[in-house]
């Protein structure tokens, strides 16, 4: 795949990720406000990236089919990290983060920790949704977009 192939694979997993992700964020938000997001973001892309390879298969197949699909699905998480970290600037994101560490660790900003221990866990807690954001993208990225570029290619006529 030449890298203007893989630009375009990148953003078209990336367009109908994001729209499945809409979708299905409407769905299980109410039924699930802890993981919600989360689990519909992981569907996303295990039904995005079959899809995907399956649109660009014979593309794949012009070299290594591993290498093609390691070329998108890196680029891949690459942008889904800046995506989350554009996500993370709005002034919710640190009253969410604030609000799961309270539950994790039974305290609040008033009674146990300095600010200086407060940025740290939330920088730590940012750090590990968006490392878990990666694999995941990375592994079932991996996973489906191999399944969609099985096909055969279509003799041409």
């Amino acid at each position: 795949m030449k890298f203007s192939d893989v630009i375009i694979a990148v953003a078209s997993l990336f367009v109908v990720a994001w729209m499945i992700n809409t979708v299905l964020n409407f769905v299980l938000l109410p039924a699930s406000t802890s993981y919600g997001g989360e689990v519909a973001y992981i569907l996303s892309v295990l039904i995005s990236a079959p899809i995907v390879g399956y649109v660009f298969a014979g593309k794949m197949r012009e070299e290594s089919r591993m290498a093609s699909i390691g070329k998108v699905v890196v680029l891949f998480a690459v942008l889904m990290i800046f995506v989350m970290t554009m996500g993370a600037l709005s002034k919710h994101y640190p009253l969410f983060i604030d609000d799961q560490l309270s539950s994790m660790y039974g305290t609040t900003t008033t009674n146990s920790w300095t600010n200086a221990q407060w940025f740290w866990y939330e920088t730590a807690y940012f750090m590990l949704v968006a490392t878990l954001y990666a694999v995941f993208s990375l592994l079932f990225g991996f996973i489906g977009l191999y399944l969609g570029s099985m096909r055969k290619p279509s003799a041409k006529t």
